[in-house]
């Protein structure tokens, strides 16, 4: 048990020290994790080795339901053709198409394995995807996509992943049967994901308290996947569907104490299991390598070729020939009409073929291989698959990881800061003109006496004459970057200046006996909350 917590302490140090070195050289922390893994691995001592159970019930929930959460609904929704051709198509075709290359290249395998091979590998993992995409500073559709694809791609792959199995091990396959699964398991995982989802609204109408409120949050993506599972759905899907649904329904059904408390935790949640499953993913090198003494290096190289070759030039070539697919294309968005939703510009295509980045998930699905068959002979090249979806993940978590920050800068597409300051101070002075709106009904109904009106409205008048001159500062900048306004950053000094004065009073206030501990942290949360709002730099 001492040994167990020594490890985990140290893979919290290791993922705390990941990140700072990756905020000081702005290399991915997926990547500096991941070879932190490996050197660890090499090193005498306890490993951890991942257990695929333990892998899928308790950080790949968690970890797509925190996804879920931040993603929009609507922008996925918008680019629902471009997502299901990733998620659905392309991740089926991955598959066939490694196991069809493995069953012609590689003696002894057979086709089922290595369809299962490649439904492990075909899924794009969304955690360091956008681990490394939003470090790259990728504009807001690009995410979008990146994130559609990666929540919903698992549900196809691991699906395919267990009809596959079934068939490799003898379990009895057809075609048809195998349609019908899929079918059942994602409709299945669609209509859980939902129904947990209105369960939550329902419970967040009864319950205001914010650790209640927290505590059901952390226990909806096992509860959701858990009990699609149950019935043979798609958990993961179920996990997603709830996420998206929750994550869209949360500023209408909880409190604002509610949400910064649900958001700090499940950052932390996040940054933690992240740095955990990039460990992992180094840790597991030894045992892969392990069981390669059986084959022949020709059959080792020729197996790794074909589906690290299949991963990486499928993917762009998929990308490349949708384009190609008739502009006059349509689809329906909340009752509008939308054209050309499946184009995207070659820039955009170049950068999205190097989003592919693989994670853990693929490791935890290609681990659960069992290793007998119905008959009890082993099952086909079992250490030769792991070898190569572990080649997979690697190639893509490393090489990819530390080349796609400079192909974004290289295609120019890195998000205009400037823009997205631009809407969301739109957005606000338009909040603000929606309250004056509301005091003037207010005064005129008597339901606010002059004074507290008279006041409110000059607050307001000065949050939207701050915000209507931010849009001007705007609106004179040319090349999509932040403008520099010495006047603004003073403002953020001084405002900063005040609230540490503030607090450093309330302290020695505590310390010279007159205020009681408990009102100090009272009155510290109302100062943490005035200084949350305030921009780490520059405008936003």
């Amino acid at each position: 048990m001492a040994q167990m917590l020594a490890l985990v302490l140290a893979a919290v140090v290791a993922v705390c020290v990941g990140q700072l070195v990756a905020e000081r050289t702005g290399l991915p922390s997926a990547v500096l994790l991941t070879v932190v893994g490996i050197v660890y691995a090499e090193l005498p001592g306890p490993n951890i080795e991942l257990k695929p159970e333990v892998v899928l019930t308790f950080v790949i929930p968690p970890l797509l339901y925190g996804a879920a959460l931040n993603s929009s609904l609507l922008a996925i929704q918008k680019h629902l053709r471009v997502v299901i051709s990733l998620s659905v198509v392309l991740v089926l075709a991955t598959a066939l198409l490694v196991g069809v290359g493995v069953d012609l290249f590689v003696p002894g395998v057979g086709l089922a394995a290595g369809v299962a091979l490649g439904a492990a590998v075909s899924p794009p993992d969304p955690v360091a995807a956008l681990a490394i995409g939003r470090r790259a500073g990728l504009p807001a559709k690009m995410v979008t996509l990146i994130e559609g694809e990666g929540l919903l791609n698992d549900a196809t792959a691991l699906t395919t992943f267990t009809v596959a199995v079934a068939a490799a091990t003898g379990s009895g396959f057809s075609l048809g049967f195998a349609a019908l699964r899929f079918i059942v398991s994602a409709a299945g995982g669609v209509l859980f994901g939902v129904a947990i989802a209105y369960l939550v609204r329902l419970i967040r109408s009864f319950v205001r308290d914010p650790i209640l409120v927290n505590s059901v949050s952390l226990a909806t993506p096992f509860v959701a996947y858990l009990m699609a599972e149950e019935v043979h759905a798609s958990g993961v899907l179920a996990v997603v569907v709830a996420g998206l649904v929750v994550g869209h329904d949360t500023p209408r059904f909880t409190s604002g104490a509610s949400r910064l408390q649900t958001s700090a935790v499940w950052h932390l949640v996040e940054f933690l299991l992240e740095g955990f499953a990039f460990l992992l993913i180094g840790q597991q090198l030894p045992t892969v390598v392990r069981g390669l003494n059986s084959y022949q290096l020709s059959t080792v190289i020729t197996a790794a070729a074909v589906t690290v070759g299949v991963v990486l030039v499928l993917r762009p070539l998929w990308l490349a020939l949708t384009q190609l697919l008739p502009r006059r294309l349509r689809t329906r968005v909340g009752g509008v009409e939308v054209r050309g939703e499946l184009q995207m510009s070659k820039r955009e295509v170049l950068v999205m073929s190097w989003a592919g980045t693989r994670g853990v998930i693929s490791l935890a699905a290609i681990f659960s291989l069992p290793l007998t068959t119905d008959s009890g002979a082993s099952f086909p090249g079992r250490d030769l698959l792991l070898f190569c979806a572990y080649l997979v993940v690697l190639v893509t978590l490393v090489g990819q990881g530390l080349t796609f920050a400079p192909l974004v800068r290289a295609a120019g597409l890195s998000a205009g800061a400037a823009d997205t300051a631009t809407v969301r101070n739109e957005a606000r002075l338009a909040s603000v003109r929606a309250a004056l709106s509301r005091l003037d009904q207010m005064a005129a109904d008597g339901e606010a006496s002059e004074a507290v009106v008279a006041q409110l409205r000059s607050n307001l008048a000065q949050r939207g004459d701050r915000y209507q001159r931010r849009l001007e500062l705007l609106e004179s900048t040319e090349d999509g970057e932040l403008p520099i306004s010495q006047g603004y950053e003073q403002a953020l000094h001084a405002r900063r200046a005040v609230i540490d004065a503030q607090r450093e009073e309330l302290l020695r206030w505590r310390d010279a006996g007159r205020l009681p501990d408990a009102s100090l942290r009272m009155l510290e949360r109302e100062l943490d909350h005035e200084e949350h709002t305030l921009p780490s730099r520059g405008f936003r």
